[in-house]
């Protein structure tokens, strides 16, 4: 049976640091790709986009540089990210039936400059959108993974991307209190790239540095503790070389930035009126955000501010979910944009 295309006329773009996602109105996700382009040195063209350019991490020859667009959650690199978010959207309306000129929600930091903001406003409009619409980051996450943002009772998330870690007080569809801090899951990798160089003298890649923190990577002791065979190049010899990893070693490793993080959630508490504090002693606080995977990272949150804190469902996803229920819903949420 044929399926039956209808028109589509609106897209979500979670435009984060690690990952581009793309939604559909009535379709749900239909693009998740690493935020990553290989650039010919020499002229600036883009060689490819996405998965095929993250593989190339590390990897390039002379000539070729795979290059990270966005940094921090926001564009770093204009005319790359441009190129990149045009390439995607262009990808979303050739596999869809669009009429129009698409309307486009992006989501951005809360605590993003207007600079940033002029950034990611001109890339869009190049890359076809007819109109574009803002929501901040914590926001979306919030509406996501389900939160009343729009009532009166005071809801916390945290959304810890891979340039950004967004804690947002929300209530009644704006946010109450906020911090914002330039670390994430980057950090982390770089933590990692650091502790290796330092206690094993290996040299490894960022692509490297994540698996570690993937799969032995913790916030809290681990039960058991785990280990991982860690592949580079020695810096004496010059030569490959392996080593055996403890997850012990590497907890110790990641544990500045992840200390930041817990910190930048306390100024948010500290700032937090106290009828709204009492709602989040009640409902406790979501982790969103490719961050909120990492093992203990709430049981360390929990110990150290004294509230309950949970893991939502599907946190990757988070905040494209809820840019989409955003233009599911317009009435409900149109407090929550801007233009």
């Amino acid at each position: 049976m044929k399926r039956i295309l209808y028109p589509a006329t609106e897209i979500a773009v979670d435009l984060g640091t690690a990952n581009t996602l793309v939604l559909v109105k009535g379709e749900g996700v239909v693009l998740d790709e690493p935020s990553v382009a290989a650039v010919d040195a020499a002229t600036g063209v883009v060689k490819c986009i996405g998965l095929e350019a993250k593989r190339m991490l590390g990897r390039t020859p002379d000539g070729i540089l795979a290059v990270r667009p966005m940094k921090d959650g926001v564009i770093a690199n204009f005319a790359v990210a441009e190129k990149m978010l045009r390439h995607f959207l262009r990808t979303v309306i050739t596999r869809h039936f669009f009429r129009v000129k698409p309307r486009v929600i992006v989501s951005v930091p809360s605590g993003i400059t207007e600079v940033e903001r002029r950034a990611v406003r001109d890339s869009a409009r190049t890359a076809g959108a007819k109109e574009l619409l803002m929501v901040a980051e914590p926001m979306a996450a919030a509406i996501g993974v389900g939160l009343p943002v729009e009532t009166a009772s005071g809801s916390m998330v945290i959304d810890i991307g891979g340039g950004t870690s967004e804690i947002a007080v929300i209530a009644l569809s704006g946010i109450v209190a906020d911090s914002s801090i330039r670390t994430g899951g980057d950090e982390l990798d770089q933590a990692i790239i650091h502790f290796m160089r330092k206690a094993y003298n290996l040299l490894i890649g960022e692509p490297t540095a994540e698996a570690v923190k993937i799969r032995i990577g913790s916030a809290v002791p681990l039960e058991p503790e785990l280990t991982m065979d860690v592949r580079g190049r020695d810096l004496v010899s010059g030569l490959p070389k392996t080593v055996i990893v403890h997850s012990e070693e590497i907890r110790d490793a990641i544990q500045e930035p992840i200390q930041r993080i817990v910190n930048a959630v306390r100024r948010a508490l500290e700032v937090t009126p106290p009828e709204l504090a009492s709602d989040i002693i009640e409902r406790g606080i979501i982790l969103t955000g490719g961050g909120a995977m990492i093992r203990g990272l709430d049981v360390l949150i929990e110990h150290e501010v004294g509230l309950p804190v949970r893991v939502g469902d599907d946190p990757l996803t988070a905040v494209v979910r809820g840019t989409g229920k955003i233009l599911e819903f317009p009435e409900r949420f149109q407090d929550v944009l801007t233009s």
